[in-house]
């Protein structure tokens, strides 16, 4: 779906430190009034960790939590309630801080097969090994995602909401390297083209436009650029863009708009002095080398942190995304004058 992205525009990952949903919403709106998203508490404890908020969002799938992680259960019990209630929580802070959004504002959840690959069947295996398990988890998510979407669209009616697939556990699924229950061997590789399909099968079921956000060193962006998703979000602090010049190209050619991160996700808010040129070096670099036109980076590329600002203290998130901003606005300058 067609999105009209501000120009120098920065968001955050999706986490935040605390537990207080109200406050992190307001600090989002205020610090990255023109990319909003709705911020992630983990904090909280079980229920607002990313599987158990994807959890929350299933449609005829229900979950509890064991000793070993959350698992499909015949009915919903406390911890999926406790999960919903955060959900809840977060959907009534972001009405309320965002009240009278025009610009873009993102979700996030697990995406389809980080969630399939953490959530375990009711004998303690992953889902991800079980055919039928899995199928059940990637169009539940499918469509609880879609269902997210309009209740945001819902409550923040100026907004155009767009949604990220979290999806670290992506490189291990398609490499074939996540342990089974018992530790003593791996659950089989998933075939290319089903990790593609299942990526949009969320993509088209979702109502706004969906991109994907991996912060691995060596992120399969093979399998994310075939999925066709209006943004990439990628850590470049860690990304070896040679290894990857192919698909981030090809990326941005087929016009999906890059979601770099630059700015790291802990420290002192005392490391984040004004913006200097080596801050705008990983972007500027890569979109030299990638012999992208500079009158096309202010609007394809947005600012974000290394990855989410959970383990942070409330100082340094608040420095980060507002680095991130300042990092966003010189870029466009940057373009404006090459």
């Amino acid at each position: 779906m067609d999105v009209s992205w501000p120009r120098a525009a920065a968001t955050g990952v999706g986490s935040l430190p605390g537990d207080r949903p109200l406050e992190a919403a307001t600090l989002v709106a205020g610090e990255l009034p023109d990319l909003v998203h709705l911020p992630e508490l983990p904090a909280r404890g079980p229920g607002a960790d990313i599987i158990g908020r994807a959890a929350a969002m299933l449609v005829d799938l229900h979950v509890d939590l064991t000793p070993s992680g959350w698992r499909l259960a015949a009915r919903g019990g406390r911890d999926e309630r406790r999960a919903r209630d955060y959900l809840a929580e977060d959907l009534d802070s972001i009405e309320v801080a965002a009240l009278g959004c025009t610009g873009v504002l993102k979700v996030q959840c697990a995406g389809p097969w980080t969630l399939a690959a953490m959530l375990e069947t009711p004998r303690g295996h992953r889902a991800l090994g079980d055919a039928g398990a899995r199928r059940d988890v990637l169009a539940s998510l499918a469509e609880g995602a879609a269902t997210h979407v309009a209740e945001v669209a819902r409550r923040v009616p100026g907004a155009t909401v767009v949604l990220q697939l979290d999806e670290p556990a992506l490189r291990a699924v398609a490499d074939g390297r996540l342990p089974t229950a018992s530790g003593f061997g791996a659950v089989a590789a998933v075939p290319v083209p089903e990790l593609v399909a299942a990526l949009r099968e969320v993509v088209d079921a979702a109502g706004a436009a969906v991109g994907v956000h991996c912060c691995a060193s060596d992120p399969p962006l093979d399998v994310v650029r075939a999925a066709r998703p209006a943004f990439v979000s990628v850590d470049l602090s860690t990304l070896d863009p040679r290894r990857h010049y192919d698909d981030l190209g090809q990326c941005v050619d087929d016009g999906a708009v890059l979601l770099c991160g630059i700015v790291p996700s802990a420290g002192s808010a005392a490391d984040l002095p004004q913006p200097s040129r080596a801050d705008l070096a990983p972007v500027l670099g890569l979109w030299r080398d990638l012999a992208l036109p500079a009158d096309r980076l202010a609007t394809q590329v947005v600012v974000t942190p290394t990855c989410g600002l959970a383990g942070a203290s409330p100082d340094y998130a608040r420095a980060a995304l507002r680095h991130a901003r300042e990092i966003a606005r010189r870029l466009a300058d940057e373009a404006g004058a090459a």
